[in-house]
């Protein structure tokens, strides 16, 4: 689409926003930017570039006026669709689309696209550094941290980004066709913007709904639901999986993990080489091996970086002992799926803090699938007294209750002892009491800094 002297609106003014309006000013567009708080109250140093340019600053006021006369409204991730003007921009069959959409159209780059409920962020930076290595001239952008709409402009063909696409992302594509894509997983998340797993599995599969015959669409075999969607793909489609041999695809033999497909058996490097650890980022690690091998990049490069490669922060990210006491941070373990993983990595005693906002989500499972090294459990946040409720309905009895977030830690920290580990897990999002999971993590580790 020709954006010059078009009326578009932008909707939400984090990064994403803020790119997609810059992005849009370069295009020559007439740009309204829209957020319901204030630009005085978001934050200033996003501005800096943006203010660069001539633009209509409508945060904090009444933006339905102006949807009449609006030709796009380019939406940031999380954007509820259900808003007033949202839906009289629909009625009015103006263009709705995301910012992951414009940045697409303005990509001269191959595009792999990623999502999962959990381990897209660890794939996403695993399979860009693959790349990397590889010699391809490679961005890591998406949910990740980097819109693409940021670095569009600035690709070129032969260039590849790699991409974190989170289902809030993909509710309003339109062309977004990666060449190679993936769906690592899907256990219930965000229902309270989705309300259903029916309309959450909808959004994610969505990653793929534009590949065609000569493009590549990885799955995970032993997820059920994401096995469930594979007749809907119109890509090539390569399975992995931890438990068993595949015809086509990434699995573990012998201790090894193997690439294979009609011709090719290759032998990747033992399991218990890959750096990362958990049965969850094998699952992630035998993703990004399919989509390098098949992208072209020799198996080499594949089981070097993957032998090297230490992972993404926030993460099961060793932060630092003290006293003995290995703290360990996990602030993107957002969800109860990924706190399961987050515990399954344990291998020793270990003080598990969980909590935050309410994604209206189950614990009942998290609790079940607790190990004898989950000694104790803190919990804070406002999904406190749900956490405490499902620990009670499964017996779970090893829980106490936190005030703020530092007595949390701190209490974390009196019920461990020396060769225990402490884990921030909180199996919720941060908004209740943080901007992001990264805000979280960052104030986890310097109150852990500041132990003595």
């Amino acid at each position: 689409m020709d954006y010059k002297n078009k009326k578009v609106i932008v909707v939400g003014m984090a990064k994403s926003g803020v790119a997609a309006a810059v992005l849009l000013c370069k295009l020559g567009a007439e740009v309204t930017i829209y957020d319901a708080k204030k630009k005085s109250e978001l934050a200033g140093g996003l501005f800096a570039e943006l203010d660069q340019y001539k633009y209509t600053d409508m945060t904090g006021r009444d933006i339905l006026p102006l949807i009449d006369t609006a030709d796009v409204l380019v939406l940031s991730p999380g954007v509820p669709l259900d808003l007033p003007f949202i839906r009289r921009a629909k009625e009015l069959g103006r263009r709705v689309i995301a910012e992951i959409e414009l940045g697409y159209e303005y990509s001269k780059a191959d595009l792999i696209a990623i999502t999962g409920t959990n381990g897209k962020t660890t794939t996403t930076d695993l399979t860009g550094v693959i790349f990397k290595n590889a010699g391809y001239n490679t961005f890591v952008l998406g949910n990740i941290g980097v819109p693409i709409a940021q670095e569009a402009l600035n690709t070129k063909k032969g260039d590849v980004i790699v991409a974190e696409t989170a289902a809030l992302q993909l509710d309003t594509i339109e062309k977004y066709h990666p060449c190679e894509s993936a769906l690592l997983n899907i256990t219930e998340d965000h229902l309270n913007r989705y309300g259903t797993m029916e309309n959450y599995i909808a959004a994610k599969a969505r990653v793929f709904e534009n590949q065609t015959p000569e493009d590549i669409c990885v799955l995970n075999y032993e997820n059920e639901y994401v096995r469930a969607l594979a007749p809907r793909v119109k890509a090539q489609v390569f399975w992995f999986s931890t438990k068993r041999e595949l015809e086509q695809g990434a699995f573990v033999r012998d201790g090894s993990i193997v690439f294979k497909k009609p011709g090719k058996d290759i032998l990747i490097l033992p399991a218990d080489e890959v750096r990362i650890p958990g049965e969850h980022n094998l699952e992630n690690a035998l993703a990004a091996t399919i989509l390098a091998v098949e992208y072209g990049i020799a198996p080499e490069i594949v089981a070097q970086t993957l032998k090297t490669y230490a992972g993404v922060e926030h993460r099961i990210e060793f932060v630092r002992t003290v006293n003995g006491i290995d703290f360990i941070n996990d602030s993107k373990g957002t969800n109860p799926d990924a706190t399961i993983k987050a515990i399954q990595a344990m291998k020793k005693p270990t003080v598990l803090i969980l909590g935050g906002s309410d994604k209206k989500t189950s614990f009942i499972e998290m609790y079940e699938a607790m190990t004898p090294l989950i000694k104790h459990v803190v919990l804070l946040g406002e999904t406190a007294p749900q956490l405490e409720e499902a620990a009670k309905k499964t017996g779970y009895c090893n829980y106490v209750r936190a005030d703020s977030f530092r007595d949390a830690v701190m209490q974390a920290y009196r019920l461990a002892e020396p060769g225990d580990n402490v884990l921030l897990s909180p199996a919720c999002a941060s908004f209740d009491m943080f901007d992001n999971f990264e805000q979280r993590g960052e104030v986890f580790k310097q109150i852990v800094r500041e132990l003595v």
